[in-house]
């Protein structure tokens, strides 16, 4: 049986740079990592974005050039699933039934897209924004004549994704059952300001509505809503979120529900077994202590140096500052901190001039800051959250002081 002194399951960023990290670190101990994407790793974000709109080809969003892996002496088995976690002789197994051991485990696997339940979600023609093959998939339709698509959900993947089919000139009707978009990452004012430059660049867009079923008989044909309305199309492209995951480990005996639960250190609750990114659930520094998973490029990045430098013996406390972004048309949403719990916002600069930013406080504390195409705001913004500074909501209106000058 094959053995490696760390096997990392998961060849996203988190993967990636846990790889990359353990070699910075000086660990010369042997490397696997296990991935279902048949492709070598890569970046996620752009797929939504540039690789949609075929501004990069795949070329651009490696990680890291090919070659890189092997100069490194890691090992890749790509297009293989970990099905299973014996944490006693500290071994997986992969639903080829191979069994591989491992010194140390670092799970990296982050999450599936979460599937439509109502009837019809099987059909052809539906698809989601997880990985290139999801894409290849929906580039193939755009390019067999696909011309109305509707959009389910009003998170930042369904948004981006109802920007580039705009922008390839693709009727989007995009549907959202809550009231507002970005309704679990945003305050109102932002959401306000997304849903009006969706509607005028052309995106239908329907609040508070449920998706009953989907239409057709081989391949989706349309989407019948909760009130009974049925809206033809002939793709889908679904965004309600990811489900972590973390059933081997769950089932081996990790703690966990809503993901696997993690120490600073990363660590969960099996022997030697860590776990980063959008799959670990962890006690936020930054969100005043709350248990939570952040599904971004920073923290799956940051998650896995903490994981490298543990199992190096160099332990250091996952504290690292949480940051996040997001291209719709030429809009750049750029966003530090985490608006948890916030009990004021303040709307600084004018949305209708397309360059503002909202600042969240909690107890007068700035906690957060989302700005668009407002860098300045960002930079010092996240200076203000890091400082834990308490400012007075006037001063951060006010365009005429500077944030940087406001500690």
């Amino acid at each position: 049986m094959m053995r490696h002194d760390v096997v990392i399951v998961g060849t996203g960023h988190g993967g990636a740079q846990a790889a990359i990290a353990l070699r910075q670190q000086g660990f010369d101990g042997s490397i696997l990592m296990i991935g279902r994407d048949r492709a070598p790793p890569y970046e996620r974000p752009p797929l939504s974005k540039e690789y949609l709109a075929r501004d990069k080809p795949f070329e651009r969003i490696l990680i890291r050039p090919e070659s890189f892996w092997a100069d490194k002496n890691i090992t890749l088995m790509l297009g293989q699933a970990v099905t299973k976690i014996d944490p006693e002789p500290h071994e997986v197994e992969l639903g080829s039934g191979e069994r591989i051991g491992y010194g140390k485990l670092i799970w990296a696997a982050g999450g599936d897209a979460r599937r439509l339940s109502c009837p019809g979600g099987h059909l052809e023609g539906i698809h989601t924004v997880r990985d290139k093959r999801d894409v290849d998939a929906l580039l193939a339709d755009l390019d067999a004549g696909v011309k109305r698509i509707v959009v389910i959900g009003g998170g930042y993947i369904g948004l981006e994704a109802a920007a580039v089919l705009r922008g390839l000139g693709r009727e989007v009707v995009l549907v959202e059952m809550k009231d507002r978009l970005l309704n679990r990452v945003a305050g109102a004012e932002l959401s306000e300001f997304y849903e009006a430059e969706h509607r005028q660049r052309g995106v239908d867009i329907r609040l508070g509505v449920t998706v009953e079923r989907l239409l057709g008989e081989d391949r989706v044909s349309g989407v019948m809503l909760g009130d009974g309305e049925e809206i033809a199309c002939d793709a889908v492209v679904v965004g309600i979120g990811i489900v972590p995951a973390v059933g081997p480990l769950i089932a081996a005996g990790a703690a966990g529900a809503n993901g696997v639960e993690v120490s600073d250190t990363c660590h969960t609750s099996l022997e030697q077994v860590y776990a980063i990114g959008d799959c670990a659930a962890h006690a936020n520094v930054w969100a005043n202590g709350a248990v939570l998973r952040l599904e971004s490029v920073q923290n799956a990045h940051d998650m896995a140096t903490t994981a490298a430098k543990a199992i190096c013996g160099e332990p250091q406390s996952y504290e690292s500052f949480p940051w996040f972004w997001s291209n719709q048309y030429d809009l750049k949403l750029q966003t530090a901190g985490i608006g948890i719990g916030h009990d004021a916002s303040v709307v600084r600069g004018n949305p209708s001039e397309r360059s503002f930013s909202v600042i969240y406080l909690k107890d007068g504390r700035v906690i957060a800051v989302d700005a668009v195409n407002k860098t300045r705001d960002y930079v010092q913004g996240r200076k203000l959250i890091e400082a834990r500074a308490q400012v007075d909501p006037a001063d951060l209106a006010d365009t005429e002081k500077v944030l940087k000058d406001l500690r």
